[in-house]
């Protein structure tokens, strides 16, 4: 997949100096030990760093200031183990701006009756040192996220590891780059929107290149790279000629190889991370991508169809936030409208991700009767059983829309012999009437992602993050 930077997590612990040196060792002591614990879970994907405890307004504020200027501090965790007067934390919450997990717990996770005296009150007081720094969080509309339970739990854990890739993601969304090869689709609406506010709101750059500058990288791959690729496609998937003549079926699978190589020599030269490409802007090129998507997506870019830059932009998010298992650009297809049978059949005319493949990909060449071109190339699988989120981003003019629902995913009831393309049946968990009722009626687009590694709570985690609108249908 895609690098991403090796980020950590700082961890600091709120008190106040009135405790006095040796109480507050104790405080430094536990909190390093949680700490400890939680990394020895092998839980967390990412490292959390104890940074000390904080007393005064001044040492918070500066801590803040360098979480933000470290580049491998993906955001902060705060822990009140004592009671902190909340004041002193105001300056350098303003400032943050990093994620910021408020983990409300306690180092004990229960209260030792036959044992518990002052001393154990002065230093065991998150119960009401999590409601003043609460309240100021609270009260600076700091959108930031609360896991409330015993460190220990599993439950607890496993929030805090699915927060930390949410966070993650959040500050990888500010590198994403999308190259958009032509422009979008003609007459289509919900593609198009505004790439200013989108830099402005979630950090992406969205470029535009002629399809000939594409066409330039594209007959520029040597030979030898392709014989490669060629090798390693026959290991992973298998190769059906079916009805093409040998040399016709070679061409075209060595030909979208050309194309997947020449993409990602592209992007990679221009610090890319997503693409799109639109049918109807192919100039001097032979087949529309359509294998060379699908490689390209399996290996961690994001990518959008027709100029969809948007759903090019959130698939390289979400696959940052899942670590690119089970998360594919999909397409609301056709429908079966059947009483006990509702469901949406999501596939694409060539473009979909084989991460959520149930089965080996096959290797097929097939007639494509749009775009005017050769017979493209592509990978023919069946999608997955189980449960997903699908996820969009519409564009309005009060701002972004992030719109989502759960579904149950479901194999085809049955093979199509005449449509050669990857199929994902699910249905939502809504109810198919219920749920697309709801997302036709908030805007959401026919392209989104989906995902069987995401979930709900992430959707709205993220949403919170960049502060824009989320609309969730369940």
């Amino acid at each position: 997949m895609l690098s991403v930077k090796n980020y950590k997590f700082w961890f600091v612990t709120g008190s106040q100096f009135l405790y006095g040196d040796e109480q507050l060792k104790s405080v430094a002591k536990d909190a390093e030990d949680i700490v400890n614990k939680l990394n020895a879970t092998g839980k967390l994907p990412y490292e959390v760093v104890f940074k000390g405890v904080m007393t005064t307004a001044d040492g918070i504020t500066q801590f803040m200031k360098d979480a933000n200027y470290d580049d491998e501090v993906a955001g902060v965790i705060t822990w009140m183990h004592t009671f902190s007067p909340a004041k002193n934390w105001i300056r350098g919450t303003k400032l943050l701006a990093k994620p910021l997990l408020h983990l409300a717990t306690q180092y004990l996770n229960k209260i030792p009756y036959d044992t518990i005296d002052f001393d154990y009150m002065n230093l065991n007081q998150s119960a009401h040192g999590d409601r003043e720094y609460g309240y100021i969080n609270a009260r600076l509309n700091k959108r930031n996220k609360i896991v409330y339970g015993w460190w220990g739990d599993a439950e607890v854990q496993d929030e805090i590891a699915s927060w930390e890739n949410v966070a993650v993601a959040y500050n990888e969304s500010f590198d994403i780059k999308v190259a958009r090869f032509g422009d979008n689709m003609r007459n289509v609406a919900v593609t198009e929107g505004d790439k200013v506010e989108a830099q402005i709101k979630f950090g992406w750059t969205v470029d535009y290149y002629a399809v000939g500058d594409l066409v330039e990288a594209v007959n520029a791959v040597d030979e030898a790279d392709i014989d490669a690729q060629y090798a390693d496609l026959k290991d992973k998937y298998e190769l059906v000629q079916g009805d093409n003549d040998a040399d016709k079926y070679e061409h075209s699978v060595r030909y979208q190889l050309r194309e997947y190589l020449g993409i990602k020599n592209f992007l990679d030269k221009g610090n890319y991370t997503a693409f799109t490409t639109n049918f109807e802007d192919l100039w001097g090129l032979e087949q529309l991508p359509g294998l060379a998507a699908q490689l390209l997506m399996r290996d961690g870019y994001g990518f959008g169809a027709e100029g969809d830059w948007k759903t090019a932009a959130l698939g390289r998010l979400l696959k940052v936030l899942t670590h690119n298992e089970a998360t594919a650009f999909m397409e609301d297809y056709t429908l079966d409208l059947r009483k006990g049978h509702e469901a949406i059949l999501g596939s694409h005319m060539l473009e979909v991700d084989p991460t959520i493949a149930s089965d080996k990909p096959r290797v097929e060449v097939h007639p494509l009767d749009i775009g005017g071109k050769a017979d493209p190339a592509r990978l023919v699988f069946t999608g997955s059983e189980g449960e997903a989120v699908d996820v969009t981003v519409s564009d309005f003019r009060d701002g972004f829309k992030i719109i989502s629902y759960p579904v149950d995913c479901h194999k085809p009831e049955a093979e199509t012999p005449n449509l050669p393309v990857a199929k994902q049946l699910w249905t939502p968990k809504a109810g198919l009437k219920a749920g697309a009722t709801a997302w036709i009626r908030n805007g959401g687009g026919h392209h989104t992602v989906l995902s069987f590694s995401l979930n709900e709570e992430q959707i709205n985690d993220l949403a919170e993050m960049f502060d824009v609108k989320n609309v969730t249908i369940d």
